[in-house]
């Protein structure tokens, strides 16, 4: 009788067991890193960086409208405009001065045009279909800022007293703000606004945003969201910026692996082990910024063609299928084979070339298939094995049966490579050539040096 009690009690002790609720307690359940709501119109986005001073003879608002078509046609969604406030006199490098030496937060850069001029641009870059975001410089000021004798307090200071550059850098036409300072934050931020208020920009860029505490940047995007929604980039590579502040960082890493591979011939296992850190480490709805170039590696660090060689059609082909939003900087769609001098005037030359018809294609399949949309509304990247995975490397993505299964040759010799696309098979198109494939399994593909094909249903 005991024993049939005891059997009796284990058989309800367990129906009772398997019919617990699962636990709901909060410390238990996953919870998404990211905590701010991106802008509607930035899940499937491209970036342009507009280098207003080289992008025209005249150098100014005005002048760049016409190219407004140009890039909308490209398939550019955010335009992103350099610094456009006035620029320091005291201690200016060169004839015209670094963008980032900020004399007046509150004005515009009269080499550039007026007030009235930049609304006009903007409100032509909004008809256009296009949002725009400008570069806001917060960490330091020109040498004769207004602040500097207003509000002398607010500027970090060395060992003597004396103001300073921000430290361990050679940017001797600037100094540096104190964020210690909750008055600067203050005014800081109310410039900010302003902007957003006044002529109806759609965000930021702002320039060595990890310099500056994340709990400030974290403040200005509450603030600024209670003007408009509004997109926020962060010169910056480090998720901490994306929890509260900023919609996207930089792929700078991106860019340093590509580079090695192209220039130095290093293997691709720096490549493999970048997109590995991306699916396992960053946050799913983060954004990041991919490029092969921008205003800071051209200017100091050679174009697009000294850095990339043979290879940049494939690193820009690259760039744009990963996960990331694409950037492409001023010129590149025209070839640019040189760098822009920085302080200086220097005109970008004009020419029909090849890279903006890649660019459009490129950018069309990012806005028509989901697969490749940014953060949570894009899909993940899935390692495509091969049996010459020291030189190519092929990943697919999907997201709602849209599809995209791209392959790359980091090489400089034809390579004949066997997929092992079993889990991905089906019939794609190519973007390029058009040409239809049908993968089944163990697929067999040629790809000449530095070649690439984009497969997407």
């Amino acid at each position: 009788m005991k024993k049939s009690i005891l059997i009796f009690t284990v058989i309800i002790m367990t129906f009772t067991s398997c019919q617990q609720p699962k636990t709901n307690d909060s410390a238990y359940q996953p919870k998404p890193y990211v905590q701010l709501q991106h802008p509607d119109w930035s899940k499937n986005s491209t970036i342009y960086e507009v280098n207003i001073r080289q992008y025209t003879p005249e150098g100014t608002f005005k002048a760049f409208e016409s190219h407004l078509p140009r890039l909308k046609a490209m398939g550019v969604d955010i335009i992103w405009l350099m610094p456009i406030h006035p620029i320091g006199v005291k201690n200016r490098k060169g004839t015209l001065g670094s963008y980032y030496s900020v004399k007046d937060y509150l004005a515009v850069n009269p080499e550039f045009g007026t007030m009235d001029d930049f609304k006009s641009l903007v409100k032509k870059i909004h008809a256009s279909g296009m949002h725009v975001i400008i570069d806001w410089v917060a960490n330091h000021s020109a040498w004769d800022n207004k602040l500097v004798t207003e509000h002398p307090e607010w500027y970090s200071k060395n060992n003597e007293g004396n103001f300073q550059p921000t430290p361990w850098y050679d940017w001797d036409d600037i100094i540096d703000f104190d964020y210690e300072q909750p008055e600067l934050r203050k005014y800081m931020t109310e410039a900010l606004k302003f902007w957003v208020s006044e002529t109806d920009i759609d965000g930021y860029r702002c320039d060595v945003a990890g310099f500056i505490p994340v709990d400030f940047w974290d403040n200005v995007r509450v603030e600024l969201e209670a003007i408009k929604p509004v997109f926020m980039l962060a010169e910056w590579e480090d998720r901490d910026m994306l929890k509260n502040a900023f919609d996207m960082t930089y792929a700078w890493t991106l860019w340093n692996k590509l580079r090695e591979i192209a220039k130095e011939g290093k293997p691709v296992g720096g490549l493999i082990e970048y997109m590995a850190h991306d699916v396992s480490t960053f946050p799913r709805d983060g954004y990041k910024m991919t490029f092969t170039d921008n205003h800071d590696k051209n200017s100091w660090e050679g174009n697009q063609y000294s850095n990339f060689g043979p290879a940049l059609e494939t690193c820009i082909v690259f760039a744009a299928t990963v996960n990331g939003m694409p950037l492409v900087y001023s010129g590149q769609e025209a070839g640019l084979d040189r760098s822009l001098r920085f302080f200086d005037k220097d005109t970008i030359i004009w020419k029909n070339h090849r890279n903006e018809q890649l660019y459009t294609q490129l950018f069309d399949l990012k806005h028509k298939n989901q697969a490749l949309w940014n953060g949570k509304h894009g899909g993940q990247m899935v390692r495509v094995y091969n049996d010459s995975q020291d030189k190519i490397i092929s990943f697919y993505r999907e997201m709602n049966e849209n599809k995209v299964l791209p392959i790359f040759n980091f090489s400089n010799e034809t390579v004949n490579v066997t997929l092992n696309t079993k889990f991905a098979a089906d019939t794609y198109t190519e973007l390029f050539s058009k040409k239809t494939y049908k993968l089944q399994g163990n697929d067999p593909i040629e790809l000449p040096a530095w070649g690439y094909i984009v497969l997407y249903k």
